[in-house]
């Protein structure tokens, strides 16, 4: 997945309505800003998802794909919110990796460890496979979509996840770099979902969709990187190049985005011929108190207001539909 000379774009039939996908880190509550932390374990904001489906989800037709991380695929109470929502065909399972929080424990837990692709490649994948284990077990069907928590893909993850039976990945956030805390770097990976080579395998990468938009969107490859400079931040460039429409990089999320700033990423995306629309959040989030974009009931309320304007604006006036993630596989699959 890291390896672009070796990406094939993926592709839906000239003249397909724009498709949008919903992918939910989901996983334990944990006080984001501080040290990483084995015993942050909790999971009791799972108990608050079913309210999007009934709010928003069922209307449209969206099937979300919750990738959960061992706190939630081995809490029984949130494995049974779940796994109603998939076996009534309104979600589906994959997986996500807090290698903090998920056995073996061998590593030390610190931020460059965060990142599983960081740990060694055995370590890493007998992760993995723990996960992948406990999600077939406990809901009762193998996982094909993986996600790696704070993105943190490695060298080594695609082959691992291609030998434990995955068939989509998740992790490649566009335009974006995680390098200063020993994170992966995606600033030279774009929106565009593609098919990538594993030994004998192929798997099919849908970024999270991220991508510059503004005045000089065709220069922010090399314009924004400048903007994120120190001496570029003191004079607090990016914001002035933002507010006046110069250039920005938005992310399809609610959290903390302003649903205007979504609409035209989406509205820019789709004039550029983008067919293919992942949006993402953090299943902590659809309860007060647990992650910095929701931190009383108005926030909650904005958010999921933000999440419906997404979807109506995706659906009326792009003429967009909703697929699962599998079901986009199977599409793309079809394809020569």
């Amino acid at each position: 997945m890291l390896e672009r000379a070796r990406h094939t774009p993926a592709r839906l039939p000239a003249g397909h309505p724009p498709v949008l996908l919903v992918v939910v880190d989901t996983e334990e509550e944990f006080d984001w800003s501080r040290p990483f932390d084995r015993s942050s374990t909790e999971t009791s904001s799972i108990a608050a998802q079913p309210h999007i489906h009934e709010r928003i989800f069922d209307r449209y037709g969206i099937v979300p794909t919750y990738c959960v991380d061992w706190p939630v695929a081995t809490t029984p109470a949130s494995v049974a919110t779940l796994r109603q929502l998939m076996e009534a065909g309104r979600c589906e399972i994959g997986t996500h990796l807090h290698p903090w929080v998920c056995p073996p424990h061998e590593e030390e837990v610190n931020t460059f460890n965060s990142y599983a692709g960081n740990l060694p490649p055995d370590l890493e994948y007998r992760k993995l496979e723990n996960m992948t284990r406990a999600i077939t077990k406990n809901f009762g069907r193998a996982p094909i979509t993986f996600k790696a928590g704070r993105y943190g893909v490695g060298p080594q993850t695609a082959a691992s996840i291609a030998r434990l039976g995955y068939r989509i990945d998740a992790s490649v956030v566009p335009r974006t770099a995680f390098k200063a805390d020993g994170g992966p770097d995606f600033t030279a990976s774009d929106e565009q979902p593609f098919w990538f080579p594993v030994g004998d395998a192929r798997l099919l990468e849908l970024p999270v969709t991220t991508a510059y938009c503004g005045l000089a969107r065709a220069a922010g490859p090399a314009l924004f990187p400048a903007l994120q400079g120190s001496l570029a931040r003191s004079l607090r460039l990016g914001g002035i190049a933002a507010r006046t429409g110069l250039l920005e990089r938005i992310r399809l999320t609610p959290e903390g985005c302003d649903p205007a700033d979504l609409v035209r990423l989406m509205d820019t995306l789709h004039g550029a011929g983008c067919q293919v629309f992942s949006l993402t959040y953090h299943s902590p989030s659809l309860a007060v108190g647990h992650t910095p974009y929701v931190r009383d009931a108005a926030a909650l309320e904005r958010f999921l207001t933000t999440v419906e304007q997404v979807c109506r604006h995706f659906a009326e006036r792009l003429g967009g539909t909703f697929m699962s993630l599998s079901a986009l596989h199977e599409r793309l699959s079809a394809r020569p």
